[in-house]
């Protein structure tokens, strides 16, 4: 059984920084995109930053110079670090993650979510 377990979320001050954390429990044939989503207040789910299986990572423009995306293939982990936040950052994050399972007889690529880790940003 695949699962998503997230941590590092938190309160943080506006400039401050939080590391959050994903790891992808499971057997895999393979794991594709690993990335981060957010949901804040009375809005959509939006990516933040996602990471190819070779590590090429990929950026929303509001978080671009702040926050860095990085992943440790042999843990099956994704990391954000997250630096001079901002309360418009404030969200609930997700980690989503493509991945083929053993389990998959046929090797289709399934979408994986975490439970979602709350950032809050204070002024």
């Amino acid at each position: 059984q695949v699962q998503l377990v997230e941590s590092g979320g938190g309160l943080a001050q506006a400039g401050g920084s939080l590391r959050l954390s994903c790891v992808a429990s499971g057997s895999f044939a393979s794991i594709n995109v690993m990335g981060w989503y957010r949901q804040g207040p009375g809005k959509e789910r939006e990516l933040v930053a996602d990471s190819s299986s070779e590590g090429y990572p990929n950026y929303a423009d509001s978080v671009k110079g702040r926050f860095t995306i990085s992943r440790d293939n042999a843990k099956n982990a994704v990391y954000l670090q997250m630096n001079s936040l901002k309360p418009e950052d404030t969200a609930v994050y997700y980690c989503k993650v493509n991945a083929i399972p053993r389990a998959d007889v046929f090797g289709r690529r399934w979408v994986y979510w975490g439970q979602g880790t709350q950032v809050t940003v204070s002024s």
